[in-house]
């Protein structure tokens, strides 16, 4: 089957085919976490949603090379150029060293990814560990005249750079409208313009990450970082950079500046953004007193939520909807994913229980082929899940007995689910409920149950198998018996 993936391209926004630069080969980039507090719901739409493009260019047979930043140093609090960097004021704060902050919240961002079924990326460099190379970059900046030194620091130089290349492109921002609207900030009279951006800052004396430059004792601009680990690992010009629609503009923005002026050119070919996730339309945030951590969601410990949510059924959640759109949180809509997920979950291991029958008694849809042609329009996972779904409903037809398929119609179906369901979409049955020991335990007791209740039957014990049944519906369990056998699932 030939497949021509599309990608909705935020610089000329527009779908796009998808042609890689070198054939069969990706470079891949995504800003990854700024490790200074847990991983929210929108960390992990941002990795969901790139996690789900890295599995399906890996299935269409390219060798993909997935870079995911770590941000360990150079993110200011009030902006991008001013204020305490987040992990030394959390050092401060805990009386740790800086990179014990790093390591203690990227441990935790792991664990998180790995619930979730987030496959890690091929290469995870941190700022901190490419200091040399930024100093290197900002050299060949200051040589080709778009930045400055002031005062030990070095600022990209945005006036300038727009005499001679569009600044705003990748936003669709216009420079004298970003000058009009920008407040002057105390501390930045150093700068030419209030556009102007960090690539070097000059060290206070109490700042606790600094490393020697031919400016100052200083640390790199939050911007520099990707710029420079991108061209280190995937080359001057590579297929993807990716991530939350928050970066877009300044930092993807910056970064476009960057590289034209250090290189020449552009480097990145396909930009892609993931839409933010919002509470009640509210944008999820610490000053709305919505902010719910991945760890929260795995526990249930938090005023909105009415209990514990599994990882799959919060990957299922952020699959519902296109990347693109706005996706809002309620206890309500992640209750109705999580039913949702079962009944695919359920339908899925009825396949195996069908006995196929010479001939299908109805007509089956090619549904690969058009969920292939769901992913190839850029990544339309909610039109893969609708096709699941009617998928289900011939399953659990022949399930029940109303039609009959054909054992070459049930691999086909089973083939669909292995393929969108499991290794595209990335749903672990395994992790149902968050993938623990317990979970397997609690699966295992039920079944066993179920094989009691069986055997009960059999010797025609009715007394034992309704007492079975009965008091496993008054503790929220659906039993079903069918001519293949006995289901049960949560209500």
């Amino acid at each position: 089957m030939n497949h021509n993936l599309t990608l909705y391209n935020s610089l000329q926004r527009i779908k796009q085919p998808f042609v890689p630069i070198h054939e069969g080969h990706v470079g891949m980039y995504v800003c990854g976490p700024t490790v200074y507090g847990d991983a929210h719901l929108g960390h992990a739409r941002a990795a969901i949603t790139f996690d789900t493009l890295f599995r399906y260019l890996t299935h269409l047979g390219y060798k993909v090379r997935y870079v995911r930043n770590i941000t360990d140093v150079g993110h200011l609090e009030h902006d991008a150029d001013e204020g305490e960097d987040k992990i030394q004021k959390k050092a401060r704060l805990e009386q740790l060293e800086p990179m014990e902050v790093v390591q203690m919240y990227l441990n935790r961002y792991h664990k998180d990814m790995e619930k979730l079924n987030v496959l890690p990326p091929s290469i995870e460099p941190h700022a901190s560990g490419h200091i040399i190379e930024q100093i290197e970059y900002i050299k060949k900046i200051l040589e080709a005249g778009y930045a400055y030194e002031s005062e030990g620091s070095v600022y990209f130089d945005v006036p300038k750079y727009n005499q001679d290349h569009p600044y705003g492109k990748l936003s669709g921002r216009n420079i004298e409208d970003m000058i009009s609207t920008t407040r002057e900030l105390d501390g930045q009279d150093e700068k030419h313009s209030p556009l102007d951006f960090a690539l070097w800052k000059k060290a206070s004396p109490e700042h606790i990450m600094h490393w020697p430059s031919p400016w100052s004792e200083g640390f790199p601009g939050w911007h520099l970082e990707c710029s420079t680990m991108g061209e280190k690992y995937l080359g001057s010009t590579f297929d993807i950079h990716g991530g939350g629609l928050d970066l877009l503009f300044p930092h993807h923005e910056c970064e476009i500046a960057q590289s034209v002026a250090a290189q020449g050119h552009e480097a990145v070919k396909y930009w892609v953004h993931n839409n933010m996730i919002t509470i009640g339309g509210k944008k999820m945030g610490k000053s709305y007193n919505n902010f719910i951590t991945l760890e929260q969601f795995f526990s249930g410990d938090h005023p909105l939520l009415e209990k514990a949510v599994p990882p799959m059924v919060i990957r299922f959640f952020i699959l519902q909807a296109h990347y693109r759109s706005t996706l809002d949180f309620s206890s309500a809509a992640l209750e109705a994913s999580e039913k949702a997920l079962q009944k695919l979950i359920d339908t899925y291991k009825r396949i195996d229980t069908i006995t196929p029958a010479e001939k299908s008694s109805v007509e089956i849809p090619d549904f690969i082929s058009m969920a292939y042609e769901a992913m190839d329009d850029d990544l339309n996972t909610p039109i893969v899940i609708s096709h699941l779904f009617d998928a289900s409903k011939i399953i659990n037809g022949a399930s029940s007995g109303e039609i009959k398929l054909s054992k070459e119609d049930l691999a086909k179906l089973k083939e669909l689910f292995d393929v969108f369901l499991i290794g595209l979409l990335g749903m672990d049955f395994g992790s149902e409920s968050g993938g623990s020991d317990s979970s397997k335990a609690f699966e295992g007791a039920v079944d066993l149950l179920m094989e009691i209740r069986a055997d009960a039957k059999a010797k025609k014990d009715w007394a034992t198998s309704d007492l079975i049944r009965n008091k496993l519906g008054e503790l929220g369990f659906n039993i079903k018996d069918t001519k293949n056998g006995v289901e049960w699932s949560v209500k």
